[in-house]
């Protein structure tokens, strides 16, 4: 799920569980903590799977995307803090595989026989180096649409009908185009909420992006990188951009203002558009994103060797992330589901959401899922990306031209690698 997400902390805070491995006896009551970040649509789960687990008491703690991730990297390191299950972005994966010690070894709980049940590219990265460490389960996949307001379209000049509109954009060059027509039509509106977004879908789109497979850092040899740069500080020059920092409350506050026309839109975006625009049901709608497919985000759940229940813990994980739950929380939350075989299940490719023009979302994310092609992920992957952004945000803030703000990200990037 979620880059790219993701929201302020929400939930109570709760006392991990700590130690070594310990069985229970008999029918005592077992208590496992699930930390993560943003909506996993995990909690009407959690009371479904304890009407079969009456010894199960699941307790979930969440955070900002940010400090989830930093605070579990701290509590890797101090050796105490942890929860039971740990929900990992993808930005972040890399990371964790490369200290495959710190996790149990989820091949060793039984995870050997559950391969097959998730896309290929989503089992391989979560596997530590060498191949024989499992840190985790995939939940969701972030398969690229298009989400965009008709409404404003149509005061454009713009075509409405999602075919037609994804005709728009078959690159990004023609996204931007597009961009700059809407916005001699609507000067005081803006085509994107942010430029973060475009970019880091330009460039996760590539074979190769801000890392290659040798896990060398290649912010400032991989053309791609600079050309997504280019393209992107070019939308900023053109005023497309509302300047907005994804995941503060002025970027959740403007989904309900109306102020921007197009968003880059992985699966579990929909939600966030659903949930902060209510008053906007049947205006927006859903088209391909330039570049024809694509993944930004995604998660899994792996289990850090402090939780006292790994047999608990990994049963489950291995239920939360089963098709037919996954199934449902993409029906619920929007994100998309990391198991293919649902990829031709009529009951989610047949899914679609009045919110969204009854844009037919399970078809769309479905096909985008399957077009899929994997990137390598680096060990600081989301912190590059981070690093990336600020530059991006500091032209949007008058604060740095281009220039500048490149040689700063440069820079910043080569602190990470």
């Amino acid at each position: 799920m979620r880059t790219s997400i993701l929201i302020a902390a929400v939930a109570v805070m709760i006392t991990a569980a700590c130690g070594g491995g310990e069985t229970p006896k008999g029918d005592e009551k077992i208590t496992l903590t699930i930390a993560g970040f943003g909506d996993f649509g995990f909690k009407p789960l959690y009371e479904e799977y304890k009407q079969t687990h009456k010894n199960i008491e699941i307790q979930e703690r969440i955070s900002e995307y940010a400090a989830h991730h930093n605070n579990l990297i701290s509590h890797l390191a101090t050796g105490s803090g942890a929860a039971d299950i740990e929900a990992v972005e993808i930005g972040y994966l890399s990371s964790f595989t490369a200290t495959p010690n710190r996790f149990h070894n989820l091949l060793d709980l039984g995870a050997k026989d559950l391969e097959s049940t998730y896309l290929p590219w989503k089992w391989q990265q979560a596997l530590s180096t060498d191949k024989k460490t499992l840190i985790g389960l995939g939940t969701d996949v972030g398969g690229m649409a298009m989400c965009y307001r008709t409404d404003l379209f149509a005061k454009a000049g713009l075509p409405t009908n999602r075919h037609e509109v994804s005709k728009l954009w078959p690159t990004w060059e023609q996204y931007v185009a597009t961009g700059k027509r809407y916005k001699t039509a609507l000067p005081d509106s803006y085509f994107m909420e942010a430029s973060g977004n475009m970019y880091r879908a330009i460039v996760e789109q590539a074979p190769t992006g801000v890392y290659d497979d040798a896990d060398k850092l290649v912010v400032e040899t991989n053309p791609i990188v600079k050309q997504a740069w280019d393209l992107t500080v070019d939308a900023i020059s053109a005023g497309l951009s509302n300047r907005l920092t994804a995941w503060t409350p002025e970027w959740t506050a403007a989904f309900g203002q109306g102020t921007f026309a197009t968003i880059v839109c992985p699966a579990w975006m929909t939600s966030y558009i659903e949930n902060n625009a209510k008053d906007a049901a049947g205006k927006w709608d859903v088209a391909a994103v330039p570049g024809g497919a694509g993944s930004m985000g995604g998660s899994h759940l792996a289990l850090p060797k402090q939780g006292k229940h790994a047999k608990e813990a990994f049963e489950l994980i291995k239920w939360l992330t089963a098709p037919e739950q996954q199934k449902k929380v993409f029906k619920s939350t929007g994100n998309f589901p990391s198991t293919p075989s649902l990829y031709t299940d009529p009951d989610l490719t047949g899914f679609s959401k009045a919110f969204f023009n009854n844009a037919p979302i399970g078809k769309i994310f479905s096909e985008s899922a399957k077009a899929v092609k994997p990137q390598h992920q680096g060990p600081k992957q989301g912190d590059v990306f981070n690093a990336i952004g600020a530059g991006l945000g500091r032209i949007e803030q008058g604060k740095q031209k281009p220039d500048e703000a490149w040689a700063q990200v440069l820079a910043d990037a080569k602190k990470l690698a």
